[in-house]
């Protein structure tokens, strides 16, 4: 079996690539490397300029090493085989979108540290229990949210699913790329 790419490696390529330094780019993409980048090592505290990291379709398992990303507003991890959202402290105060779909995450242990979150895409995942669903709820700016194709969200009647989301997520104005209609207070 091949040693993945690592971080250090994919930045060298997308620095060949794109012409100048990855430190010195807003948006970085390490997307579908070959061989996959198999984890977020220390090289990518590198990126003190970044707003968007794509690490999409790689074979990455944790979250690890962004305490150097001050800036990063979009972090784009789908199609990984990541399990838990916990590593995410360090961007807390500053991620606005998380982009974690087709991944393996059952729990949603950690997601709370994300104050500033707005857009969560997390459809095909393995959240099967509504008490880790309810974790959303820990979510003071979530407005956006895909969640399809997680054995909650599959299990539970539709409009169900879709009330218990819009009670729970009060300030959500998109659930699985429908816009949510609230019945105004009177």
């Amino acid at each position: 079996m091949s040693k993945g790419t690592t971080i250090k490696e994919a930045l060298a390529k997308f620095e060949e690539k794109v012409g100048k330094k990855a430190s010195e780019c807003t948006e970085v993409k390490l997307c579908a490397q070959l061989p996959p980048i198999e984890k977020m090592d220390a090289s990518l505290s590198t990126l003190v300029c970044c707003t968007k990291l794509s690490l999409s379709t790689n074979t990455i398992e944790k979250i690890a090493n962004l305490n150097g990303l001050k800036n990063l507003k979009i972090l784009s991890l789908g199609r990984n085989n990541i399990k838990s959202l916990t590593g995410l402290e360090a961007v807390g105060d500053t991620l606005e979108e998380l982009w974690i779909s087709y991944n393996q995450i059952e729990k949603l242990k950690g997601i709370q540290v994300l104050k500033k979150l707005k857009i969560l895409y997390m459809s095909n995942n393995n959240v099967k229990e509504k008490s880790e669903f309810l974790k959303l709820a820990e979510m003071p700016c979530l407005e956006e949210l895909l969640f399809v194709g997680n054995p909650y969200a599959e299990n539970e009647e539709p409009e169900k699913f879709r009330e218990i989301a819009c009670d729970a997520l009060t300030k959500l104005k998109k659930l699985d790329g429908v816009p949510v209609v609230r019945q105004e207070e009177s």
